[in-house]
């Protein structure tokens, strides 16, 4: 068994995906597992994949049999791995190399670590700019978020419990098609069944914008598509709040969520309107 799982859900990223995989395979700590989940794409990545698998024997892929949408994938992803603790890495972003040994050292007396993240538009920028590493129990952690600039919703940059994610499950069908705000209902479930955060200021992460990827497609389709799915993430989260006793924090999420929405749908007219 390995210390720590690296997820990767891959849809046509073979841009990308060997230098994800490289900055996986030569992290300075060396027990992970690396799980491709090939979420049934038309190009060249899970044959990249393959092999570096054939190289090394702590990549693992695992076929969807259709495509399922990335958080089908990382859940599928999650289900299949073998470590204690989950890290997980768009592949056509990368990790620093000290990303597991660091995630490891901090997640052995909390239930999720957050850390920074470097940003690539025209250079290279930290995201969260947190000022300094904390503890904070849930109550604590609730109110630190409502004074970032972004809630910390990736799941990027971040080191989660399994056996937390497994009871994740039982909240939500794991097998959720969904595509584009799914880090959200992911993150918010975690962070109500997680009681205790640390938070660094250190960046691991290396999140680097692509023209193809969802957030900065113009395609009309999948804009609509975006929209659609963060309303079900929205709808899903209603529901849940339910079940959370966080008042405030439920309300402040819900309604950052609409404004989200409401921008969505402003972004989509005005393209159509082109």
């Amino acid at each position: 068994m390995s210390q720590i799982s690296i997820i990767l859900p891959t849809y046509n990223v073979e841009k990308y995906i060997a230098r994800a995989l490289e900055s996986c395979i030569n992290q300075t700590f060396k027990d992970i597992e690396i799980i491709v989940v090939d979420d049934c794409g038309s190009d060249k990545s899970i044959d990249i994949a393959k092999e570096y698998a054939s190289k090394d024997d702590r990549i693992k892929i695992i076929h969807n049999e259709e495509n399922l949408g990335t958080f089908a994938s990382r859940n599928i992803g999650v289900l299949n791995s073998s470590s204690p603790y989950i890290m997980f890495l768009d592949p056509d972003d990368y990790l620093e190399l000290n990303a597991c040994e660091v995630g490891l050292e901090k997640i052995k007396n909390v239930d999720m670590v957050v850390f920074d993240a470097y940003v690539h538009r025209v250079k290279f920028k930290k995201f969260y700019r947190f000022k300094q590493d904390e503890f904070f129990n849930k109550n604590k952690f609730l109110e630190f978020l409502f004074k970032q600039k972004h809630f910390c919703w990736s799941v990027w940059a971040k080191v989660y419990r399994k056996n937390l994610i497994l009871k994740s499950f039982e909240y939500i069908d794991f097998k959720e098609r969904l595509c584009y705000g799914e880090d959200v209902l992911f993150n918010y479930i975690n962070f109500m069944l997680s009681e205790s955060f640390f938070v660094s200021k250190e960046c691991i992460y290396r999140y680097e914008f692509n023209e193809n990827g969802r957030y900065e497609n113009k395609n009309k389709e999948i804009l609509w598509q975006n929209y659609e799915h963060k309303k079900q993430s929205l709808k899903h989260i209603k529901k849940l709040a339910n079940i959370f006793p966080y008042k405030h924090f439920n309300e402040k999420i819900l309604e950052v969520l609409e404004k989200e929405i409401l921008g969505l749908e402003s972004r989509i007219l005005n393209i159509l309107a082109f």
